[in-house]
């Protein structure tokens, strides 16, 4: 019999370090911020009129045919997306116990007000995002809150959606991607200091890159909402 005193102790896994878990944000960022483009685009065919966007909706549930039943590549998208969502959580939340065990003196007023307005609403952000990710899931996708919801008419349910009664969504959906503009531009600023892509010379720099593209992809999606609200597109 081996006695306990003998017995190998259990080897726990070693945990994530910080510079580690910063790359996992960032990668993780990085299939966001490219579903993000690529949404952004699907959802200015709209300007085009209802049959292209219709179509294009159509083709993503068809993409891959015959080779792969119907829908597949949409939920390997999908299934990656939530992937890359949940891995980003995660590691910001490890970080943020990190940080806040790290520091012994909670930030003084002064310094609080110093920083910038997407840092410090980073966290509450976040919440918003995730409350209309999981608005705009049942809202666009399966089509439970819509007031058309009629599958396969893309159109005519972002129409329905954003009618000018239904300001209110509207207004929803213009908080929501200004949280998404903030977090992003705090995002790439973030990643492009993980890869080691700033320094003091160009730093003024890859702030106003990471802004400018921030803006250009808030601009993007609050383009459909604003003019079906504002009778521009009907």
């Amino acid at each position: 019999m081996v006695s306990l005193a003998q017995r190998a102790p259990v080897r726990r896994a070693p945990r994530p370090s910080s510079v580690q878990l910063k790359y996992v944000m960032a990668v993780s960022g990085a299939v966001m911020f490219a579903y993000l483009v690529l949404h952004m685009i699907g959802n200015l065919k709209i300007f085009f009129g209802q049959e292209s966007l219709d179509l294009y909706a159509e083709w993503l549930r068809v993409v891959g045919e015959p080779a792969l039943p119907e829908q597949t590549v949409l939920w390997i998208v999908r299934i990656a997306l939530l992937a890359a969502v949940l891995s980003h959580i995660a590691a910001a939340t490890v970080l943020a116990r990190r940080a806040a065990r790290a520091r012994p003196v909670k930030y003084a007023a002064g310094n609080k007000v110093a920083g910038s307005y997407a840092t410090r609403t980073m966290r509450w952000g976040g919440v918003i995002i995730a409350l209309f990710v999981i608005y705009h899931i049942l809202d666009l996708t399966t089509g439970t809150l819509n007031p058309n919801g009629q599958y396969g008419e893309v159109y005519a349910n972002v129409v329905a959606d954003f009618a000018p009664q239904r300001w209110y969504v509207t207004l929803f959906y213009v908080l929501a991607v200004v949280a998404v503009t903030l977090h992003l531009r705090h995002g790439l600023w973030s990643a492009l200091q993980s890869f080691g892509r700033t320094s003091e010379r160009n730093r003024r720099a890859v702030r106003a890159v990471s802004s400018g593209i921030a803006i250009v992809l808030g601009v993007g999606f609050l383009a459909v909402p604003l003019s079906v609200t504002f009778g521009l597109v009907s």
